[in-house]
């Protein structure tokens, strides 16, 4: 693994050649092969970028959330009674998938500059291509290859997974117990090349995927259809901006053509240790594991078990 000096750091990440798209969908080993090796480098890297901006650079935290959300997840973590507050917040789309407002509208300008000076960084930063969605985006877990490792970033990550998602999606959708392990990206829609995604299932507990858009950033089509198991019948439901849906990772879904604009989503999952979810669960977006899944008694699940942190460390499996 290359080492250096915080001094230079962004000087050598800059001069990176990083590897060709076509490698990447390959799964070349180089490409595996040019992550590891500029692992450290690349962080490092992340780390004197924000030194260096510091004096209007973002620090993103959770006062770019939804006032009222934030607020009932504050209450629930000092009261775990109050989680209900947090329930009445989402809307059942269909069961086992929810919507709520989870970005403050008025704070996404702030946001979406902040990712835009990401961009401009020049830091190679690896893509998603484990789906169709490889031209745009990022990975945010350090589990994956090339994440986005600027440290106040990671502490804002952090903190949606571990104050936000966890609790919610153990809440409203039953995960405690295969919710220890965290993954994440960003993606893009747009009508020239990355414009849909087939039916699928996800290789997760909980998926929450959050609109980042900007009120003035309108897009046509790009539906998203939520099969109902039990009914058979398909809800369909569009992004607004800030809005985010949270549903279990084994509903099927689908993502219709963008025909104008561009949609822009932050995609984040939670599953169990070893990819462990809940039986049952199979997918095809992404690898899971169901060999040793452990039985939970969900209705014994306490309040002050949903409003807590898991105590296994996470471990460096990427789903993709």
């Amino acid at each position: 693994m290359k080492t250096t000096t915080n001094t230079n750091a962004l000087e050598e990440a800059r001069a990176l050649t990083q590897p060709t798209r076509e490698a990447s969908l390959k799964r070349d080993l180089s490409v595996s092969q040019f992550w590891n090796n500029n692992r450290k480098l690349l962080e490092e890297a992340w780390a004197e970028w924000e030194i260096q901006n510091k004096d209007n650079l973002l620090i993103p935290d959770e006062t770019l959330l939804d006032p009222k959300l934030r607020k009932a997840i504050n209450e629930a973590w000092t009261n775990p009674e109050k989680e209900t507050a947090v329930a009445d917040l989402w809307q059942e789309i269909i069961p086992g998938v929810y919507s709520a407002q989870f970005f403050d509208v008025e704070r996404l300008a702030a946001f979406r500059n902040y990712l835009e000076e990401v961009v401009n960084a020049q830091i190679p930063k690896r893509a998603p291509y484990g789906i169709q969605l490889n031209r745009y985006g990022m990975m945010l877990d350090p589990r994956s290859e090339g994440y986005f490792a600027a440290p106040s970033f990671q502490a804002f990550y952090n903190d949606i997974m571990n104050r936000y998602m966890r609790p919610i999606a153990r809440l409203l959708l039953g995960t405690y117990g295969y919710d220890n392990q965290t993954f994440g990206f960003s993606i893009q829609y747009n009508p020239d090349k990355d414009k849909d995604l087939h039916a699928h299932t996800d290789a997760s507990a909980a998926t929450l995927n959050i609109n980042i858009n900007l009120p003035d950033e309108k897009f046509t089509g790009s539906e998203v259809d939520f099969h109902n198991r039990t009914t058979g019948k398909v809800v369909q439901t569009i992004f607004e901006p800030g809005k985010a849906i949270i549903h279990t990772g084994n509903v099927p879904h689908a993502t219709h053509p963008i025909t104008s604009g561009q949609r822009n989503n932050l995609v984040v999952w939670l599953y169990g240790d070893r990819m462990q979810i809940p039986r049952g669960g199979a997918s095809s977006y992404g690898n899971s594991s169901n060999d040793t899944i452990k039985d939970v008694a969900l209705k014994s699940v306490t309040a002050r078990q949903r409003w807590s942190l898991p105590n296994g460390p996470k471990d460096t499996i990427a789903p993709f």
